[in-house]
This record gives C-alpha cells, sequence and structure tokens, in this order.
C-alpha cells in the first residue's frame, strides 16, 4: 500500500515537472469561429440589421511541454511547428502576443480602408514612422526599444516610414552611437495603439552577429540593403494613419494576428451596405487584407477549417494559395472558395445569392 502511495506521489511529481518544460515546437489547435457583426460599431443612422452570419476564426497556439507532447502527437484536429515556424529569426517567445494585437492593429485598419474604397469613399493614407514589430533578445535594441512602440527620428532625421529607417541606420557603423525618437506606446488587447510620450534614447550599434542574415535591398527603397553598417537588432515596420470618411470600431479583444481581416472588411461592408451581403447563409472568411484589397495568406488553415465546420459555416474563404489545405478538411456541407481579393470574394456571393452593394458614385 505504502508502495503504491509513494509510486502515485512520484507520478504526480514527474508529471508536474514536465508539464513546466518547455519544447522547441508550439501546438496549432482549433480556435473558435465567432460572427463579425456584434464586433463592427457604425454610427446608428448607417447601420443595418444584418442577415446571415460572418464568422471569423482563430486558432489557439500553445508551447508544447513534454508532458502534453503525445498527446499533441495523436490528435486529429492539431498540428506541431517548430519554434523557428511560429516566432520566426528574430521574435522572442516573450513578444509573440503583443505582436500578434500589433497585427490585429494594421489588420483592423486596413479592413476599414478596404470597405470604405470598396464602398466608393475616398480614403487618405499617410506614413506617421516605424512601428517596433520585434526586438531581438540582448541586442543593443533590447535595452531601449519594445514592440508597439514607434520610432520618428534618427538623429534627428524623420523617419515616417520603414525605408527612411533603414537608410538613416546604414549611414552608422558598429560601435557608433545613434539617437532615437521614440514614442513609448503600446498595443492594448483590444488592439488599440495607445500612445504615450515622445522619449530620446541614444544606443550604441553593435557588430553584425554571424547567425543574423544582414537586410537585402529592395527595388522601392533606395539606399537600403547591406553597407557594413552596425547592428540594432530590431524589426520594423511602416506605420500608416488613415482618414476615414466616418467613424467605425472594431472590437477584437483578445484576439490577435492579421489573418481575421477579410471577415472584418466583409463585416464593416454588411452593415454599411444593407445587412444582406451573404443572402442569409453562414460564411466564413479568413486571409489577410490590404488596403487595396488584396487577399493574403494565413496560418493554421487547418484548424480554422474544423472550427468554422463546427460553427455551422457553409461556405468558407481562404486564400487562393490555400485551397487545397482548407479541402483537405472540409467535409459536407462546407464548400471552400479560394480568393485573392476582395473583388472575388464579392463575385462569388453574389453568386451565392448575396446582395452585394455597387460602389458608391
Amino acid at each position: 500500500m505504502r508502495l503504491a502511495v509513494a509510486l502515485a506521489a512520484v507520478l504526480v511529481v514527474a508529471g508536474v515537472v514536465a508539464d513546466h518544460v518547455d519544447l522547441s515546437e508550439y501546438v496549432v489547435t482549433p480556435g473558435v469561429a465567432q460572427s463579425v457583426a456584434p464586433l463592427v460599431k457604425v454610427p446608428t443612422r448607417r447601420a443595418h440589421r444584418v442577415r446571415g452570419s460572418i464568422f471569423l476564426t482563430d486558432v489557439y497556439i500553445t508551447r508544447v511541454t513534454a508532458l502534453s507532447y503525445l498527446y499533441d502527437e495523436l490528435r486529429g484536429d492539431a498540428q506541431i511547428l517548430p519554434a523557428e515556424t511560429v516566432l520566426g529569426p528574430a521574435t522572442p517567445a516573450s513578444q509573440l502576443v503583443a505582436q500578434g494585437y500589433l497585427e490585429m492593429e494594421q489588420s483592423q485598419s486596413a479592413a476599414k480602408a478596404a470597405a470604405f474604397t470598396r464602398l466608393g469613399y475616398h480614403v487618405a493614407r499617410r506614413n506617421t514612422g516605424v512601428v517596433v514589430f520585434a526586438v531581438v533578445t540582448s541586442s543593443p535594441a533590447s535595452r531601449a526599444l519594445a514592440v508597439g512602440q514607434i520610432v520618428t527620428a534618427v538623429d534627428g532625421r524623420a523617419t515616417p516610414d520603414a525605408c527612411a529607417f533603414a537608410r538613416a541606420l546604414g549611414t552608422h557603423r558598429a560601435g557608433q552611437r545613434v539617437r532615437l525618437a521614440v514614442e513609448r506606446s503600446h498595443v492594448s488587447t483590444r488592439a488599440d495603439i495607445v500612445r504615450g510620450p515622445v522619449v530620446h534614447v541614444t544606443v550604441r550599434l553593435g557588430r553584425w552577429p554571424s547567425t543574423v542574415p544582414h537586410p537585402t535591398a529592395t527595388p522601392d527603397c533606395s539606399g537600403s540593403g547591406w553597407h557594413g553598417q552596425g547592428y540594432l537588432g530590431v524589426e520594423t515596420e511602416t506605420l500608416e494613419a488613415f482618414a476615414f470618411p466616418f467613424p467605425v470600431a472594431l472590437r477584437t479583444t483578445s484576439i490577435g494576428g492579421p489573418s481575421a481581416g477579410l471577415a472584418l472588411t466583409l463585416g464593416i461592408i454588411d452593415t454599411l451596405s444593407g445587412g444582406n451581403l451573404t443572402g442569409g447563409r453562414s460564411i466564413a472568411a479568413t486571409g489577410t487584407i490590404a488596403a487595396t484589397g488584396a487577399v493574403g495568406e494565413v496560418g493554421g488553415v487547418p484548424e480554422k477549417t474544423v472550427a468554422v465546420e463546427r460553427a455551422g459555416a457553409t461556405a468558407f474563404f481562404v486564400p487562393a494559395a490555400q485551397v487545397a489545405t482548407a479541402r483537405s478538411k472540409a467535409t459536407p456541407p462546407l464548400e471552400v472558395y479560394g480568393v485573392s481579393s476582395l473583388a472575388q470574394v464579392l463575385t462569388d456571393l453574389r453568386r451565392l445569392g448575396g446582395t452585394v452593394p455597387p460602389p458608391r458614385a
């Protein structure tokens, strides 16, 4: 009896320890498919009652532990990925959540721009700085910058976009100091950039690590690429500001990543244009959205297909290159449509019986 109790105690302790041993892998599992309509808030006089549903869908991404590995490996609705695939070459695991909310913030802005443009409104846009997307651990930047902060100048030289930022840094060598104008902003769980004070910080650039690829030149950014410059250890993106004709709020609390962009765009159009975009159907969509209406690829398509099926969707719009992946998980009555643009989605919805509004004159 005592031996059995002792053995049970050992197993419990081993299980607790194993559950705290993180492996260098992540498991992706189906998340929740939820209707976009309750998340879209427009002025009352412009809102329409929505028929049918447009679902956005997400996935759960968790670290695989020594305890969970076998269960995760045997699940039919899960996908185990190397940490490098999920995090990329520069992102520490501690920044993953903040990055997700930043991607959602950018996705919301693009969704509004794409929807308003399709409805015939003029949407003005301008670059307002570079937002920090990732900071390499133990790099010179790690002592001065964080995800969601905005860099507006280098040594007094304005950096309205990522190209200007790269050019400004490209003139400095390892060991030299650079003075950055940094807005101490951060991204909230509602995917809002919470603005902060502007401060000036000085950073000494380091030698470029042999494990980090040199930056490559891009045709649309003269002076970019590798010129022997010092190493800062930060990944940035251009922050764009849009001027919309009237306010639209997208309340996506605790949802990260860019993949809801297409669904949010459709939800905005549906609410503003009569509420019959799906013809009363329950449909789902995943894909990044650009302000131009272009649809891009996303991760977790197999798991998202499972989630939208569970929610009762009958049509699922996915990026064109990922149709086969979605169809490998889909069962009747779910039909999968591959799309590369917002215009293509609207054409398909019209064929399915939806009422698609003509652009405003």
